[in-house]
């Protein structure tokens, strides 16, 4: 199995529903995001995929979280703005994108501060 993994960073703001303590307060992060994806062999090129293509599909959904207020945003009203369902979010719109490079995203991992990630796959 090959792995593929960009990285890219954004900065937003949102606060947390009753989870208790300062998250509850709007606060903001400067997240860094890694995006893995796979594939059981290369292509007739010899590579996975042009770390290009994985790098714009990241951009293009980070545009939409930059420098945002997370709770106002469609996506995730009526949930909790959490790095989990940030990854979830992010996930599910890179899924699209991978689908037609036939290769399949393996994971999304959100650092929401140098000491603290989460991980979102799906089975």
């Amino acid at each position: 199995m090959y792995e593929v993994t960009i990285r890219k960073s954004f900065a937003a703001a949102h606060k947390l529903a009753e989870i208790g303590g300062k998250c509850e307060e709007l606060h903001g992060h400067n997240f860094q995001v890694e995006v893995t994806v796979a594939a059981a062999k290369l292509n007739d090129l010899g590579i996975l995929i042009d770390f290009r293509t994985v790098k714009k599909w990241l951009g293009e959904v980070l545009a939409c979280l930059d420098h945002k207020y997370i709770n106002d945003l469609e996506a995730f009203s009526g949930s909790n703005p959490s790095a989990e369902n940030m990854a979830r979010f992010i996930f599910q719109e890179i899924a699209k994108r991978a689908t037609a490079e036939q290769v399949t995203l393996s994971r999304v991992k959100i650092w929401e501060s140098d000491e603290a990630s989460v991980v979102y796959t799906e089975e």
